[in-house]
């Protein structure tokens, strides 16, 4: 029971962190190792229940879809699926205990990606010479999304920040294509992960209901009201808390 109740709050709160600033991965991960999941199922299980909130985020922004970049909107879904599909391969032949190992650093990457969020767009405007070709541009994507299919953490401030870089200035038209490219790499990474039989299934569905209430819930409550600074502070303390217990672990 215990166990039951620590899946569907830790889905209900990364839904909740996922709708308002981002962060969800800093919940669910630690919590699946925690219950005794493996590393690598624990991983891919967390990628597996993320993928409603995806789909559904998606769904949302699908009028505000445009092409702005370098590369056409078709090309660049075409290398986020190919992406997807060879991170969640890299993930299948990772030995457990060297992806146990890979973790903290995993989750060090996904909090200062995190906090460095603000600073990405100027940071990516003075790097964007190098994307702004259609090579460089393909190169990034492909590299993101293998990321993605890999580790989920912190793949839609990555993302955001390689769609800067490409000539995308439109924030909406940005966060949509960033969930379509988020749902698809994502999608094609759980179908790899189901060959390899790498979902604890008991554990996916339940959490990926709790994901879907948690998101639902806190867009129609919390969004409005909170202030994100604070949940930033917030979700980048956890991170950091998350990352040094699984260095000193």
């Amino acid at each position: 029971m215990l166990e039951l109740a620590l899946i569907l709050i830790a889905g209900f709160f990364c839904g909740g962190l996922n709708a308002v600033a981002g962060g969800g991965t800093f919940v669910t991960l630690p919590v699946l190792i925690w219950i005794g999941i493996p590393p690598v199922i624990a991983n891919a299980t967390a990628t597996t229940m993320a993928v409603p909130g995806y789909c559904a985020s998606a769904w949302a922004y699908r009028k505000d879809l445009r092409a702005e970049g370098t590369l056409r909107i078709g090309t660049i879904v075409m290398l986020a699926a190919l992406g997807g599909v060879l991170g969640a391969v890299l993930l299948v032949i990772t030995p457990p205990d060297a992806f146990l190992q890979l973790v903290p650093w995993l989750l060090l990457a996904a909090t200062l990606l995190f906090a460095a969020a603000p600073k990405l767009p100027e940071f990516s405007r003075i790097l964007g010479a190098g994307a702004s070709s259609p090579i460089g541009a393909g190169c990034l994507v492909l590299l993101v999304a293998t990321y993605g299919g890999y580790f989920n953490g912190g793949l839609g401030i990555v993302m955001l920040a390689v769609l800067s870089m490409q000539g995308y200035r439109n924030l909406h038209g940005m966060n949509g294509l960033k969930n379509v490219l988020s749902a698809v790499l994502s999608i094609l990474s759980v179908m790899t992960f189901i060959t390899a039989d790498l979902i604890a299934w008991q554990v996916a569905l339940p959490m990926a209901l709790a994901n879907v209430c948690g998101a639902y819930v806190t867009s129609r409550i919390v969004r409005q009201r909170a202030r994100t600074d604070i949940l930033r502070a917030l979700i980048i303390a956890v991170g950091a808390t998350t990352t040094a217990i699984f260095f000193l672990v």
